[in-house]
Parts: structure tokens; sequence; C-alpha cells
């Protein structure tokens, strides 16, 4: 694998093995991320206006194979000032075992937008040892840490404290 810096301004970040990685909204397909975030067990029956919505607030880190269909995405919630959350990373099971989910982390990480942050955070199920690998780490106070969880809201939940 020999990933190849795009041309400045293109949209395209890294090239790698006939794969781009682009931060272009433009080409972000709706429905291939819907209907890959339908499924993933952190958006369960995500609403399509939801990812919609979602997808138009944050940067998008698009994977696009060879035929130009997207294959993967990282999404990113930031100020572009001090913090960034990474979320909905993911490589479409057909395309893994290939590097490309790394390849699109260091094209992340190297964004001109993100640079000078104090603080990236993630959650995740099951990738820590990835994440590590890209300077992540466990929260070293997780006493300090709050959140405010509805991990049923796509499947009818209601938002805690709420009495609907």
């Amino acid at each position: 694998m020999s990933p190849t810096p795009g041309a400045s301004g293109s949209g395209v970040l890294l090239r790698v093995d006939g794969y781009e990685i682009s931060d272009d909204p433009r080409r972000i397909d709706l429905r291939a991320v819907h209907a890959f975030l339908r499924r993933a067990y952190w958006s369960k029956n995500i609403p399509f206006e939801i990812v919609e919505r979602a997808l138009g607030a944050s940067l998008c880190i698009g994977l696009y194979a060879p035929d130009g269909a997207q294959v993967g995405l990282c999404r990113l919630v930031t100020d572009y000032t001090i913090f960034c959350y990474v979320s909905d990373v993911y490589v479409l099971e057909e395309h893994r075992g290939r590097g490309l989910c790394k390849a699109m982390m260091r094209a992340t990480l190297a964004h001109p937008r993100l640079q000078g942050l104090r603080r990236w955070s993630l959650v995740t199920h099951d990738a820590q040892g990835l994440y590590e690998q890209f300077g992540f780490r466990r929260v070293a106070h997780p006493e300090r840490h709050m959140e405010r969880l509805n991990p049923d809201i796509y499947l009818g939940g209601t938002a805690p404290g709420t009495n609907e």
C-alpha cells in the first residue's frame, strides 16, 4: 500500500491503492451512509433525516472505492479550534483488511483544519487497539467525564429526563 497526498484544494486528502479519501461534502452518499449506520450497533435504526442533519453539521471524511462508490466514513464534530469528537467511523465489510481505516485516520489527523486542537475524543465498543495506534488513550480521569445518553432513541425511546 502506498498512500499519496491529494492535490491541494481538490478535496482528495489521500489515495491508497485506487481508493480515495476525501473531505469534499458533495461526494458524500447519504443513502450509502444511512444504509450502514442504520444497522451499526451504535446507531441501530437511525432515521435518514437524522443522518442527513448530522452529516450536514459535521466535517466528513469519506472513503471511496476505485469505482467511486462510498465505502467508508469518519464523521467529525468540531469547533476547529479546541475540540474534535470522532464519530461514525466505518469501512464496509468487503473493503476491510486493506489498511483503509488506518489511512482514513491518518488523513483525518493530518487534516489542515484540525491542527492544534487541544482535545480529541471518541467512544468505541471494540476498536481501542486501532485508535491507540493514533495516540488515543483511555480517559485518564473517568470520574470527571459525564454523558447524557439515550441508547434506544432510534428504537422509539425518549430522552432521559422527559415525561413523554
